[in-house]
C-alpha cells in the first residue's frame, strides 16, 4: 500500500494568502495529494535571544518573520477542495483558548472530509510572553487540558468539564465533527510520549533521517506495549523539504535539502520505515505559488514513480 502524501500550505510572506491558498490546495488536491497542512509561529523574536525550538544557537529562518495565521489558512482551504483532509503541523497548544479551538475545528469537516490536529507546546519564551494562556512553567499542562476539551467539546452532549481554564457545566456545542479527529503528538521527551501513548491518537515526527526516525517509532511502539496500549498509533512524518538544485551528492547533506530527485530518495528511504503519510512542506523553496505548484507535481509524480 502506497504511503499517502500531503502537502503544507503557503502561509509565508511571498504568497498571497486569499489567492493562493485556495489556488494551491485546489492544484494540489488535483495533482493526488491527501491531505494538506498548515504550521505555526506567531512571532519572530528580533533580536532572537533563545535559539529556535530553545535550542542554543540555532537561528530562526528568516522565512518565520511572516506566517499567516493557521487557522485562517485551513478555512480557506477547506472552502476551495472537495477531498483532501486538512491537518495542523504544528498548533502550539498553549496560545489557544482551548474551547474556542474545540469549537472552530470541527468546521472544517462538514462535508465529509476529515481533519487532523496535531499539538505541540514548543519552546519560544517570546512567543509564550506575547499570546500565552497560561505561563510558560506550565506548558505541559495547558497541552493536556487543550486535549480534554477538545475530546469533550467534540463528544456528546451535553458537554461537561472542570479545568483550570476551561469550565462547562452541562451545554450543547456543535457543530461536531463528520467523523473522528485523531490527536497527534510530537513526542520529543519521555514525557511527552508517555504523554502520547496514553491520550493521543498518533504521532508527528519531523524528518530527521531515516535511521533517526525509525529509531524514534521503535522506541515509542516499545512504550507503547510496556503501558499496555492496544489502539495503534497513527504516523504522519512531517518534512520540511528545501529545493536546492545544485546540492552536492555527499553524506553531509542534510535530509531532504537538495534537488528533486534526492528529495524523492530521502521520500522513499522514510518511506520504507511504515509510516502511515508523509506531509511535504515546500513553501520555503518556492518563490511564489507557480513556482510552489510546479515543485509540488515534480516531487508527487517522481516520488509515486519511486513506489512512495
Amino acid at each position: 500500500m502506497a504511503t499517502r502524501l500531503g502537502l503544507g500550505l503557503p502561509q509565508m510572506r511571498q504568497y498571497d494568502l486569499g489567492k493562493d491558498v485556495p489556488d494551491v490546495a485546489r492544484a494540489a488536491e488535483g495533482m493526488g495529494y491527501e491531505s494538506l497542512w498548515v504550521f505555526e509561529r506567531a512571532l519572530f523574536p528580533e533580536p532572537a535571544v533563545q535559539g529556535l525550538y530553545g535550542i542554543e544557537g540555532l537561528p530562526w529562518p528568516d522565512e518565520y518573520r511572516n506566517v499567516a495565521d493557521p487557522l485562517v489558512t485551513l478555512t480557506l482551504a477547506a472552502a476551495a477542495t472537495e477531498r483532501a483532509e486538512l491537518g495542523s503541523s504544528v498548533l502550539v497548544a498553549p496560545l489557544h483558548v482551548p474551547f474556542q479551538l474545540a469549537k472552530a475545528w470541527p468546521s472544517w469537516t462538514r462535508r465529509g472530509g476529515r481533519a487532523w490536529s496535531r499539538f505541540r507546546t514548543a519552546r519560544s519564551h517570546d512567543e509564550y510572553a506575547a499570546a500565552s494562556v497560561r505561563p510558560f512553567a506550565e506548558r505541559g499542562q495547558a497541552l493536556d487540558e487543550l486535549i480534554e476539551v477538545c475530546r469533550a467539546v467534540w463528544g456528546p452532549d451535553p458537554v461537561v468539564y472542570d479545568g483550570h481554564l476551561t469550565k462547562i457545566a452541562s451545554a450543547v456545542v456543535g457543530p461536531k465533527p463528520a467523523r473522528p479527529i485523531p490527536v497527534l503528538l510530537a513526542a520529543g521527551s519521555g514525557k511527552a510520549r508517555r504523554r502520547l501513548v496514553d491520550h493521543a491518537d498518533g504521532w508527528l515526527p519531523n524528518g530527521l533521517g531515516a535511521e533517526v526516525v525509525a529509531g524514534q517509532w521503535r522506541r515509542l511502539r516499545e512504550l507503547a506495549e510496556e503501558r499496555g496500549r492496544t489502539e495503534p498509533i497513527r504516523t504522519v512524518l512531517r518534512v520540511n523539504a528545501r529545493y536546492r538544485p545544485s546540492a552536492r551528492e555527499d553524506a553531509d547533506r542534510r535530509p531532504f535539502h537538495g534537488s528533486v530527485d534526492q528529495i524523492v530518495e530521502d521520500l522513499v528511504a522514510h518511506a520504507e520505515i511504515g509510516l502511515d503519510e508523509i506531509l511535504i512542506d515546500l513553501q520555503g523553496s518556492a518563490r511564489d505559488a507557480e513556482e510552489l505548484k510546479d515543485l509540488a507535481a515534480q516531487v508527487y509524480e517522481k516520488a509515486r514513480a519511486a513506489g512512495v
